[in-house]
């Protein structure tokens, strides 16, 4: 299937583009791109760097992604910007390319929605199915896990992980690790909850909601420190969701957690 390329749109020597793409008026491709199969960009949308787009995605007016990032320390090194499939990226939309120092890729996962004027920072690691929404902003080296949701005009601080199916309400701060299947509100953002809405959309049975609720009092009201309480609740726990959360809690981290009530 060949790909239709709006004769105004330039494409540098090297691209790889293809099959069944659509290129819009006044985009700009660099040499390094790759663009799956099927990839729309609709109109004045940049596309620089060693950056690689994948099957299906659609890319609105205006967007801006495989730039350099925006970090003081990048020295015009090597790096990269990978975004999976079937992704929905609207205007105004920027996505940095990764540095030296935090692994040299900015990467997005499969079937997310990036609305207008959001930014997903240098060396970010973003899941499936995720949903940035308009203006906004995912700083350098933060880990969005799959599922999870950042309101409007948001803010995650740098090396924030988001732990998978967590939710983030609108115009709120996010300065520390967030639990999988949290729920985060507030201009400066506390961890008030489960994101009960999700968890049932997806279908998650009420014998698993029911341990996620008494694991989450646990870590609010136990004995003990939240990490004490967290691999206690390991030592407990049946429920593969409670367990998703303990390995949240106990792995490696550059930064603290909100807590319940905290």
């Amino acid at each position: 299937m060949m790909s239709q390329i709006h004769p105004s749109a330039v494409i540098e020597e090297g691209a790889k583009i293809g099959e069944g793409c659509e290129i819009g008026p006044f985009c700009h491709i660099g040499p390094e791109v790759v663009l799956g199969d099927r990839v729309t960009l609709k109109s004045h949308v940049v596309v620089t760097g060693d950056c690689e787009i994948g099957d299906d995605t659609v890319v609105f007016s205006f967007a801006v992604l495989g730039e350099i990032p925006q970090d003081l320390k990048f020295q015009g090194e090597k790096s990269r910007t990978v975004i999976g499939k079937r992704n929905r990226i609207r205007e105004h939309v920027t996505v940095n390319a990764g540095t030296e120092g935090g692994g040299g890729v900015t990467r997005i996962g499969d079937d997310g929605l990036f609305m207008a004027g959001c930014h997903i920072a240098h060396d970010a690691i973003v899941g499936d199915r995720v949903i940035v929404v308009n203006s906004a902003a995912v700083a350098g080296h933060c880990v969005l896990e799959d599922d999870v949701i950042i309101g409007g005009l948001s803010g995650i601080h740098q090396w924030v992980r988001i732990g998978r199916g967590a939710i983030i309400g609108a115009v709120t701060m996010v300065t520390n690790d967030v639990i999988p299947y949290g729920l985060v509100q507030a201009p400066r953002g506390g961890l008030d909850g489960l994101n009960l809405v999700g968890l049932k959309r997806r279908g998650v049975t009420r014998s698993d909601i029911t341990a996620l609720r008494a694991a989450f009092q646990m870590l609010a009201q136990g004995e003990g420190t939240f990490q004490e309480r967290a691999r206690r609740l390991g030592e407990e726990t049946e429920s593969a969701y409670v367990e998703e959360i303990v390995s949240f809690i106990t792995g490696q981290t550059d930064r603290s957690f909100l807590t319940p009530g905290g």
